[in-house]
């Protein structure tokens, strides 16, 4: 897909504020999704596409490519097949449909109103013809703060096209919104102590921070989505030493330790390339889970060099070797990690890291003859009330409806400054790695009300 100068420019940035409703704590149940996408192309009473056509030419391959940048093959590919986007209807999209509305002002609650009403008149019905909505309008006269928007989690994503084509970088980041997960930030804890951290800024190890489309999304996240299943996230009860096997890797085998810390959770996972992901992250990694929202999880980060999308750090920089929590009585150790696997310490209840044996525990052993291509049934998601705003080549690795009151979450370039995102209170240019300081953005109505609050908060769209 060809981008123009601004089409890229989009590409390469985002930005995200969060409105009301929470993210949901608990992991979605397990079950088979396919769920029906429709893109609907819009346009303004004094706004259309510069280049219609190519529009209308880009709008399949972005959703539907068979190419791994597009979402459906993005998804499938993240969750092993457990999650699958498909077209709503045979053309793959609709439009481009005029709406009686100015471009003026960003009015994204009047465009969501007047899109489903259009939809309706056709005889498509919210929920049964379409499960998911992505409408794609022009950038030109809207002065949208962002690239991308979406519900969190919900149904709906907005993108705010700026060339010919978005991308996943955008795309897939919204739709991770719509999947439950905020904006993964990092947290400093000098020398791994866990009760000595401090908010630092925005996690590289997730598309919806500043990871970009090869580093896929995290372990908390694959738990919220419910694609850690069949024992690839193994809940620690006891000390012992555990064999971890790289998060997107193939086979078989334990990808995420998840461990009580306190009334928060702690997620240990590996990264090693593997298919279209990590080629430059390596390590182990953690994340504490706030009260148990996997979906608003922060990296944890003991180092000094941080891992970004535009600094050459080693892909190993962000990664662990040692964590303590003298209130939970736990500690964590890194024993050995490379080459597609690694073997992890943890002891708990105050137990010492050195009197613990080297047989791994409880891990499901590796399986590399095993193909990811027959996955465990992936987390179906319950309709939802509410709105948010809002190429790597990898290695290989061894042997429903929106209503009023929902969140919203938005990424994308503000007009003259450097585009930004939020997440755990810091800013940054999810594409560019660039660290602004963030202009709040006019109100107008059918617009969620915003404040500076660290995740900003507000009401739902009308």
């Amino acid at each position: 897909m060809k981008l123009s100068a601004l089409g890229r420019i989009a590409l390469a940035t985002g930005i995200a504020v969060l409105a009301t409703a929470t993210v949901p704590a608990s992991p979605a149940a397990a079950a088979p999704v396919k769920r029906k996408m429709l893109p609907v192309l819009v346009e303004f009473s004094d706004a259309s596409f510069q280049f219609p056509d190519k529009v209308k030419a880009s709008t399949p391959d972005t959703y539907f490519g068979a190419k791994s940048d597009s979402a459906a093959s993005y998804l499938s590919e993240l969750s092993r097949g457990q999650y699958t986007l498909v077209p709503a209807v045979p053309e793959q999209f609709l439009g481009p449909i005029k709406l009686d509305l100015s471009a003026a002002g960003c009015p994204q609650g009047k465009i969501n109103q007047l899109t489903r009403e259009e939809l309706t008149k056709r005889g498509l019905v919210a929920g049964k013809d379409y499960e998911s909505l992505s409408i794609v309008f022009p950038a030109q006269k809207t002065n949208c703060p962002w690239a991308g928007l979406a519900t969190l989690p919900g149904p709906t994503t907005w993108i705010n096209l700026y060339g010919t084509a978005s991308g996943i970088d955008v795309v897939g980041h919204e739709l991770g919104h719509n999947l439950g997960f905020g904006h993964q930030g990092r947290v400093k804890c000098t020398g791994g102590n866990l009760g000595a951290c401090t908010s630092g800024g925005a996690s590289h190890t997730t598309i919806m921070a500043g990871g970009y489309r090869p580093a896929g999304f995290s372990a908390p996240e694959m738990i919220r989505a419910g694609w850690l299943n069949g024992g690839a996230s193994l809940k620690v009860t006891k000390s012992g030493v555990y064999t971890l096997r790289s998060l997107h890797g193939k086979g078989s085998g334990v990808r995420a330790l998840d461990i009580a810390l306190g009334g928060d959770r702690l997620v240990i996972e590996y990264r090693h390339a593997a298919g279209n992901f990590d080629a430059k992250l390596e390590g182990v990694h953690a994340y504490r889970v706030p009260k148990g929202s996997y979906g608003a999880s922060s990296l944890i980060d003991t180092t000094t060099a941080d891992k970004t999308a535009t600094n050459n750090e080693p892909p190993n920089a962000d990664a662990i070797t040692k964590l303590t929590d003298r209130a939970s009585k736990l500690s964590v150790a890194v024993v050995s990690s490379g080459g597609g696997q690694a073997t992890v310490k943890v002891a708990l209840n105050g137990d010492s890291l050195s009197a613990i044996g080297a047989t791994p525990t409880k891990t499901v052993p590796p399986s590399p003859t095993a193909s990811g291509g027959s996955p465990s049934p992936s987390p179906s998601r319950a309709p939802e009330t509410g709105v948010e705003t809002g190429t790597g080549a990898g290695g290989s690795e061894p042997g429903t409806e929106a209503a009023a009151g929902a969140d919203v979450d938005a990424s994308g370039p503000l007009a003259g400054t450097l585009p930004f995102a939020a997440g755990g209170g810091a800013l940054l240019a999810v594409g560019a790695g660039v660290i602004v300081l963030m202009r709040r953005r006019r109100r107008s109505p059918g617009d969620p009300q915003l404040t500076a609050a660290p995740r900003h908060r507000g009401r739902g769209l009308g």
